[in-house]
């Protein structure tokens, strides 16, 4: 158990949530759910018992950092790793890497994103315990893929491959975010699962494909490598980290490697994204609205989604399928078959207010 490690992604802004989410408070710290913790807050407290607390790695922004310390007060401030500024998936992967491998030669590693929603805990701890099992002896890189369910076209998909044994298959092709068709093909054909974003190997394996598949991130990160693990480690990240791609770990790795393996999984997993996303796994009335923790009065009205923050009240009448969030500054108010276009509206908001209501 000492060599297991937990990579925990928490720099994202959820713009797709806004104005919920904002640059200062963004999603992964809010409580979602109403259950009086946060995404961040239950994304830990699932690794109890399977990754040791002092194996638990946050990568984040800077501005974050008091947030996760307030969240997380069990987590040790050398746990964080502060990232000067946002090159996507691939260089954060790296570093946690470079850095935990300093800390354990022998490590596996998990890298999980913040935000995300198990619904059944003792399915997830079984597929994660079996995953660490998997990788630990093997040149692999893993990925969870879960069965989907409808043609979901913000996820991305995996296509599987030969049947290792009953819950690992090697993966065949990777496809990001198919249109409506393609995603209809690819549900109906049972070849295709769910890239989860959750990734599982060792330090060794991973570091081997950084060398192999993008050596240009992996040369910027060798060029200190008597930094990690030493109080020096920070500063050459600082200098160095704004001149590496933006790319993420999937392009930049997992789409081009040959040894990528994919586990089975089913313990109701949800890419907590979007208002839709949301809307989809909370408790709905008998008019299939839902309210996250606000007080409303809906009046022929069905298939909402409301949340308000604070004590105000919000009375409707004649809405269907639409989202109406609430925070403070900002109303928001869109069909639910729009979700994917919020990101474009708070471009539009910042070219047009600059960061006032980001």
């Amino acid at each position: 158990m000492n060599n297991r490690y937990c990579v925990i992604m928490c720099g994202g802004v959820g713009s797709r949530f806004w104005p919920y989410s904002r640059s200062s408070k963004p999603k992964q710290f809010i409580d979602f759910l109403g259950c009086g913790k946060s995404l961040l807050q239950l994304t830990v407290e699932r690794l109890n018992g399977i990754v040791p607390t002092e194996n638990i790695i946050l990568l984040t922004n800077e501005q974050y950092a008091h947030i996760i310390q307030e969240q997380l007060p069990q987590i040790n401030p050398k746990q964080i790793l502060l990232e000067p500024a946002r090159r996507n998936t691939a260089p954060c992967n790296a570093w946690a890497a470079y850095h935990i491998k300093a800390l354990n030669p022998n490590a596996i590693i998990m890298v999980a994103p913040s935000d995300h929603l198990i619904l059944n805990t003792d399915a997830f701890r079984d597929s994660v315990l079996r995953a660490f099992d998997f990788v630990k002896y093997r040149d692999a890189l893993l990925t969870f893929g879960v069965k989907p369910n409808r043609p979901e076209t913000g996820y991305g998909y995996i296509q599987l491959g030969d049947r290792i044994d009953a819950n690992f298959s090697r993966v065949k092709t990777f496809t990001e975010k198919p249109d409506t068709e393609l995603a209809k093909v690819f549900l109906e054909s049972g070849e295709f699962y769910w890239n989860s974003g959750m990734f599982f190997w060792s330090a060794n394996a991973i570091l081997r494909a950084l060398r192999e598949f993008a050596p240009d991130i992996a040369a910027r990160f060798e060029a200190g490598n008597d930094a990690f693990g030493t109080d020096k480690e920070q500063q050459f990240i600082n200098e160095m980290y704004a001149t590496c791609p933006n790319i993420s770990i999937d392009y930049a790795i997992m789409e081009k490697a040959i040894n990528v393996c994919v586990e089975r999984v089913d313990f109701g997993w949800t890419d907590l994204g979007t208002w839709g996303a949301l809307y989809d796994v909370s408790p709905k009335n008998i008019d299939g609205n839902v309210t996250q923790n606000c007080h409303a009065l809906l009046f022929n009205s069905r298939d909402n989604v409301i949340a308000i923050k604070g004590e105000k009240l919000i009375v409707a009448s004649g809405l269907n399928d639409y989202i109406i969030a609430d925070a403070d500054d900002a109303l928001l108010i869109v069909p639910k078959n729009e979700e994917q276009k919020i990101r474009q509206y708070v471009n539009e908001v910042k070219t047009k207010y600059g960061d006032r209501y980001l």
